[in-house]
């Protein structure tokens, strides 16, 4: 079962490697597709894959993959046993010189991306799906959700799979203030541990 699963698996990444459901493939390096092992009982997804991901062709090892890590260890789970994807595999990005800037997916980009994350869904059935942050979460529910609105507590997805919303790690980084950035942090780190309580 879990040979035919991963064999499942590594066909629907392959097929994602070509994807050219929206327009955002033409600029990208390549797909990033999800990672982990397909028996994880909790799921993390995050937005796009920023430009570190796009050039390593994994999720999550950029400046938010590290704060992610950590975060990760202190509410007690292996990064190694957890599967890690996004709701958009190809990074979006705005050029300002030689650097390549995070832009937002727009809606049609998440919906067309939404196959993808429904395709790992099925294939692994989480217990837990956490979704990092209000892209994440637009792809999971099938519309635009406030994370103040879902955090802190868990929400059944139309396929019956359960979810729970947070902040995506790199909101972190983009806080000044370092009491706030200590409490915001706290907080990410208890509700990864609620999910994988739950």
């Amino acid at each position: 079962m879990a040979e035919d699963r991963q064999t499942r698996w590594h066909a629907l990444r392959d097929e994602a490697a070509g994807c050219r459901r929206c327009p955002l493939w033409a600029n990208a390096t390549r797909t990033v597709f999800g990672e982990g092992p397909t028996t994880a009982r909790l799921m993390l997804v995050g937005e796009q894959p920023g430009d570190r991901e796009d050039l390593a062709g994994r999720p999550f090892v950029g400046p938010a993959g590290h704060i992610l890590d950590r975060a990760l260890a202190e509410a007690g789970i292996d990064r190694a046993r957890v599967y890690l994807t996004n709701a958009v595999k190809h990074f979006k990005f705005r050029r300002r010189g030689k650097r390549r800037l995070h832009a937002r997916p727009d809606g049609g980009e998440i919906a067309a991306c939404r196959w993808w994350i429904d395709q790992e869904r099925e294939l692994l059935r989480p217990e837990m799906t956490v979704a990092l942050g209000a892209t994440a979460a637009w792809a999971l529910f099938g519309k635009v959700v406030t994370i103040a609105g879902t955090r802190g507590r868990a929400h059944r997805l139309a396929d019956g799979g359960a979810v729970r919303v947070t902040i995506h790690p790199s909101f972190l980084l983009r806080i000044t203030d370092k009491a706030r950035a200590a409490e915001e942090y706290r907080r990410f780190v208890a509700d990864l541990a609620a999910a994988a309580a739950d």
